[in-house]
């Protein structure tokens, strides 16, 4: 379902001819969008980085309200889309396959980019609608036999997924990679989890992490606006055990992991 804001898609849009524009998905709850603000804010930050201009925060929130009551019974996802002419959200269901993941886990595999460093003008920190090639990585993964793939650098050192943030637990520490240090997206579902994890006895920690260290960890996940958490329980092509945190990370998060 389409809701409105503001202006009309047309085939001139940059939008449409260069994916120049943003989007943020939300998980929709009984009580309204999860993380609304956190989500337009880096909204803003994507946005700014292509240099396009965001309508008003007030009609953004109104619009996620809008989509909101569109949506009943049950959880939803909301996409809100800016391009440079128009702005508006899509409301539906959350997949049945992202709902299995964070019930069941996935399987992960690893995949080399072949980058030490981003170039200045990358986009990689903001979330665009031209988002085939993340897709395009899903979709490979899938003909590898995995749910996923985890994006590594050239020196071995894990990045991020196509459309989720990396979790990992050593021990008491909880770990995500810092965005900061390298140009990845900032994971919104990832920094509301860590800046929580205290209230059950984890120490939250930005770090690096190698691919040949990934074994080693007590449990890894992916974190996004939908799953909520999606364990590895594999990890390229290597069984790995349950880890009892998933549950009680995930109603952390509020998902019941059904």
């Amino acid at each position: 379902m389409v809701i409105p804001g503001s202006g009309e898609l047309s085939p001139a849009d940059r939008g449409v001819l260069y994916g120049e524009g943003v989007f943020e998905t939300l998980h929709l709850r009984p009580d309204g969008p999860w993380l609304l603000n956190a989500h337009l804010d880096r909204l803003a930050r994507s946005a700014a980085l292509l240099e396009l201009p965001l309508p008003p925060r007030a009609e953004l929130t109104a619009l996620a309200a809008r989509a909101a009551q569109a949506r009943t019974g049950g959880e939803g996802a909301l996409r809100l889309i800016v391009t440079p002419a128009t702005f508006y959200a899509t409301v539906g269901a959350v997949p049945a396959t992202a709902r299995r993941q964070r019930r069941e886990g996935i399987k992960l595999i690893t995949a080399d980019l072949g980058l030490t460093a981003r170039p200045p003008w990358s986009l990689a920190t903001a979330k665009t609608i031209s988002y085939a090639e993340n897709l395009a990585a899903t979709r490979w993964a899938k003909d590898q036999g995995a749910d996923d793939v985890l994006w590594l650098r050239a020196d071995g050192h894990a990045l991020e997924a196509p459309t989720a943030s990396l979790i990992w637990l050593t021990g008491d520490t909880l770990c995500t990679v810092p965005p900061q240090q390298t140009g990845i997206l900032p994971g919104t579902t990832a920094a509301h989890l860590l800046s929580r994890a205290p209230e059950l006895g984890l120490r939250p920690e930005e770090r690096m992490i190698t691919a040949a260290d990934l074994p080693a960890t007590d449990a890894i996940w992916l974190a996004s606006s939908l799953r909520g958490l999606a364990e590895a329980r594999t990890l390229d092509g290597a069984a790995r055990a349950a880890s009892p945190w998933s549950p009680r990370l995930l109603a952390l998060l509020g998902f019941d992991g059904s």
